[in-house]
């Protein structure tokens, strides 16, 4: 792995609970999210973090000057504080399973990591898993230059097979009571423990020795941050240990229990010449059907019970006439002939048969006249009813389908951890929002200097 390291962050200091002040990240956010939080707390860091919504696009230059004058104000009004020592944060979260019916937890340690381009290295490398779109990377490019921070951290895994590192971070906690906490909208509790013991520090660094990172979550932001060092670097020369060479994390090991991964499931429209039957038709010779009774809200319990048509196997809903269908893939490799280079983890994984077949075979081929869809990404089945609805969420809909509105949405099941790590190591990407790791890390816990 990179060599990890403390570092003085910066962190709100207006007491030891900071819940009215912290955010989800930016890519979940929409307008009236972000109005909420700041009705709660003017000086919530969404104000700074999310300068333009949505984010998924470059802004104007105003809102990030303006977002840069509000981080150097909360700064100068002792909002927020820098830390005096170099230091590492062990993080945990506590939430609920998806069901509501236990409590889990999440822990990792905040560090700084060698910010090296990504691929497979000697003595551990930095590994994607998805693919990502241009336009959050110029938004978050331009917010970088402005404030000349790191807003959030990363969210990176290694293996920690023999559970060694997870091991000292639980040891951390075990001691003393945190040092900031925040519950947020969801539910969920983050506590924050600061680490300045140098044998901790120095233990946690060597139990990190020669593991591969692999980005769970901010790839955006990742590749946000070697751009912003190229940047400089092209400008003139910067020192060996300027703080862009690195880059800030929140680390977890595999081993860690309490690793979930939600679905990513996909809503699509705008297409001219859809209809369920049409799209079925198409459909013959790529995929089998099994219906469903009970519509949108009997689906995901449907495709789960099919245990019979195989990992592969999905869920298809129309939005018209609310009819839903149990599918799975015709034949047993079906991305085989088209992607015989790709490992078979990858070609076995349901996202990537509905972006190349069910998105473009089917749908922009046979129900479009070969144009684009548009798409919408929802997490939960209730978010999937109300982008069906037209409304807008932070996962998108609404105003994204145009005319048409929402007409299919493909429900998944989670992308398993171990194709993240399988795939990643194969040096291939998944198709962007594979995957969603729940809960997201919270963003105003610490925030890294790049000055």
């Amino acid at each position: 792995m990179p060599q990890v390291y403390p570092f003085r962050a910066v962190q709100f200091a207006t007491g030891a609970d900071v819940s009215a002040l912290v955010a989800p990240p930016y890519d979940v956010l929409d307008a009236s999210g972000k109005a909420a939080l700041l009705a709660k707390d003017s000086r919530n860091i969404v104000a700074i973090d999310l300068p333009h919504t949505p984010a998924k696009e470059l802004g104007p230059p105003a809102a990030y000057q303006a977002a840069s004058e509000t981080y150097a104000k909360l700064q100068k009004d002792g909002v927020l504080k820098r830390a005096m020592l170099p230091s590492m944060y062990a993080y945990r979260q506590t939430f609920r399973s998806a069901d509501g019916s236990k409590l889990i937890q999440r822990s990792g340690m905040t560090c700084c990591v060698d910010a090296v381009p990504f691929g497979a290295r000697k003595g551990g490398g930095i590994l994607p898993h998805e693919e990502t779109f241009s336009g959050p990377k110029e938004d978050r490019l331009a917010l970088m230059r402005a404030t000349k921070a790191q807003m959030s951290p990363i969210f990176g895994l290694f293996a920690d097979e023999k559970g060694i590192a997870t091991k000292i971070v639980r040891n951390v906690m075990e001691k003393h009571r945190p040092n900031l906490t925040a519950r947020t909208a969801d539910g969920t509790l983050h506590e924050v423990w600061t680490v300045q013991d140098s044998s901790t520090i120095r233990m946690y660094q060597a139990a990190l020795d020669y593991e591969d990172i692999f980005i769970a979550d901010g790839h955006h932001r990742y590749t946000t941050g070697l751009n912003y060092l190229k940047e400089l670097e092209s400008a003139g020369s910067i020192g060996a240990d300027h703080p862009a060479r690195r880059s800030m994390m929140v680390l977890i090991g595999m081993s860690d229990p309490g690793l979930v991964i939600w679905p990513t499931h996909r809503v699509l429209g705008g297409m001219k010449d859809y209809s369920l039957d049409a799209f079925l038709a198409a459909g013959k010779g790529h995929i089998e059907t099994a219906p469903v009774s009970g519509g949108l809200e009997a689906i995901e319990a449907a495709v789960e019970a099919k245990a019979d048509f195989g990992p592969m196997r999905f869920g298809l809903f129309d939005v018209t006439t609310g009819k839903a269908v149990v599918a799975k893939p015709s034949s047993a490799d079906p991305l085989a002939g088209r992607f015989a280079d790709k490992p078979k983890a990858w070609r076995e994984l349901v996202v990537a048969f509905t972006q190349y077949v069910l998105v473009e075979e089917l749908c922009e081929k046979k129900c479009n006249g070969g144009e684009k869809v548009k798409w919408a990404f929802p997490h939960t089945i209730p978010e999937v009813a109300a982008i069906a609805k037209g409304e807008e969420t932070g996962a998108g809909g609404g105003k994204v389908f145009g005319s048409t509105g929402a007409q299919l949405a493909v429900i998944v099941r989670p992308t398993p951890l171990e194709a993240v790590r399988d795939v990643s190591r194969a040096g291939v990407l998944m198709p962007q929002k594979s995957t969603f790791f729940y809960p997201k890390l919270a963003t105003g816990l610490f925030m890294n200097p790049l000055a």
